[in-house]
């Protein structure tokens, strides 16, 4: 099966454009994957992460390798072209929008949610400090919350395209928050203080059951080292750390005097199955 200038019937071109448009409404995620080269050149379908295939089709000899690596590039957000014997292709990434939650309005706070909407995600700040929870202070953000932790759960179920940074590291601020996150499958947890605090940190929650393997996945002290001094320095640091997380891949060292590229192409080959 092939696009309309390579002989696809229009019917099957609108069922793929409605499955894309049913993925993005709803917020799932999927994956387009494209023959470029070979045989079957033009073929294409859309993948669904929980549900397979939605629409199109692939051929039947790799529909299983281009599957699976679907399901990974998915789960890393990347896109890339991809050889199956004699045949090349593109699996193309859905994704929604990621959402950073924020606990604490504080300094780092303001420039942290400027920046993290800047790449795309949507901002959720939250602190039950009416003095420093404003609209002045973050005029831009999708949503702020004038609460406790527990509110802001009520109303957001954190799932896998969650991300949460912590940057009141007052234990009165903080420690509501983790309840929430204990086993939830988000994305990055990062929480501000030294290593001291951190250390008090990850015996109060040891104390409150969370497993030395959950504790490991904490990001404490918060953020890459950079020799970050001011606000919004701190705020690059924890963003790099997000996006690195969120690509799965990067040492978050100086690119001088490191080999290869310095970042994966769009539609760069990178394997063959």
């Amino acid at each position: 099966m092939r696009w309309d200038d390579l002989g696809v019937h229009r019917t099957v071109v609108s069922e793929l454009l409605s499955a894309v448009d049913a993925i993005v409404e709803s917020e799932r995620l999927g994956a387009t994957a494209t023959v470029i080269d070979g045989p079957d050149v033009g073929t294409k379908a859309l993948i669904d992460a929980e549900n397979g295939i939605l629409a199109g089709e692939l051929p039947e000899d790799i529909v299983a390798a281009v599957l699976s690596d679907a399901g990974e590039l998915m789960e890393r957000e990347q896109s890339r072209t991809l050889g199956y014997g004699d045949r090349r292709v593109f699996i193309e990434t859905i994704a929604p929008p990621p959402v950073l939650l924020i606990f604490g309005a504080g300094h780092v706070s303001q420039p942290l949610a400027h920046m993290a909407q800047v790449v795309g995600f949507r901002v959720i700040v939250a602190d039950a400090r009416k003095t420093w929870a404003t609209p002045e202070r973050f005029p831009d953000v999708d949503e702020l919350i004038v609460d406790w932790p527990d509110v802001v759960f009520e109303r957001y179920q954190p799932d896998r395209r969650t991300y949460v940074a912590i940057t009141s590291h007052d234990p009165r601020f903080e420690d509501p928050v983790f309840p929430a996150l204990h086993g939830a499958p988000i994305r990055y947890l990062g929480a501000m203080g030294s290593r001291r605090t951190h250390r008090a940190r990850l015996e109060r929650l040891a104390a409150a059951g969370w497993t030395p393997e959950q504790l490991a996945t904490i990001h404490g002290p918060i953020g890459l080292d950079l020799g970050a001094e001011t606000p919004e320095e701190m705020a690059i640091s924890i963003l790099g750390e997000i996006i690195q997380v969120r690509y799965g891949h990067g040492t978050g060292l100086s690119l001088h005097g490191t080999d290869g590229r310095i970042h994966a192409q769009r539609g760069e080959e990178e394997g063959t199955t």
